[in-house]
């Protein structure tokens, strides 16, 4: 695509010069921006980690209890309708530079038994309650999981149009500065000896009459 020419005056030079200015401020602001998301994105990736790992066995635990209950008890689809669905959560935003950063707000309740104890052992108690804390832990790595993905974009929309300030938009505005001044100082240049030889000439003309 081909570059809007631009005529070198004093009124662009100037023109330019402060748009470069603004240029300059811009990508220290982005700089600035993706610094800050990656610390905060640091700091999601330590609870993500430690998330992980404690997830996984709580899982492998919660699951493992499960076939033991089924074991015990038999397939025990109808004891698990029982266990009412818990909708008791909602979700927040906190905004990071910019970034909606998600809240999930859950109200942990004391474990009630939800379900019928003469049908029931300890077994499935335990299960009941490994699901449970399964649960909480899921909704905080959903929670973490998000707000990773969404600094992550965030930090690469920024990084690129910073990117994009630092090695084109500047670069051509300081061009396009140096090219307007050598182009004014060359006029000044031809102006300087044209009003040199007239003056000569002047003064010649003068010598002679």
């Amino acid at each position: 695509m081909a570059q809007k020419q631009i005529f070198p005056t004093k009124g662009n030079l100037l023109a330019l010069k402060k748009t470069v200015k603004l240029a300059e401020l811009g990508y220290e602001l982005m700089d600035r921006k993706r610094n800050i998301l990656i610390r905060e994105m640091m700091k999601q990736v330590e609870r993500v980690r430690s998330l992980r790992s404690e997830i996984a066995y709580i899982y492998q635990r919660a699951y493992f209890t499960l076939q033991e209950a089924n074991i015990t008890l038999g397939v025990i689809n109808d004891i698990a309708k029982a266990i009412p669905i818990d909708n008791n959560l909602d979700i927040t935003y906190r905004s990071v530079m910019g970034v909606e950063i998600p809240k999930v707000l859950y109200e942990e309740e004391d474990i009630k038994i939800r379900y019928g104890i003469s049908s029931t052992n300890t077994k499935f108690d335990y299960a009941y309650k490994s699901f449970l804390k399964a649960r909480d832990l899921t909704l905080i790595l959903a929670e973490v999981d998000n707000s990773l993905y969404r600094l992550a974009d965030a930090i690469r929309k920024t990084r690129k149009r910073a990117n994009a300030l630092k090695n084109i938009v500047i670069p051509d505005y300081k061009l396009k500065i140096r090219f307007i001044s050598d182009t004014l100082e060359e006029r000044e240049r031809e102006e300087f000896t044209r009003r040199k030889v007239i003056k000569s000439m002047q003064e010649k003309k003068l010598a002679h009459n």
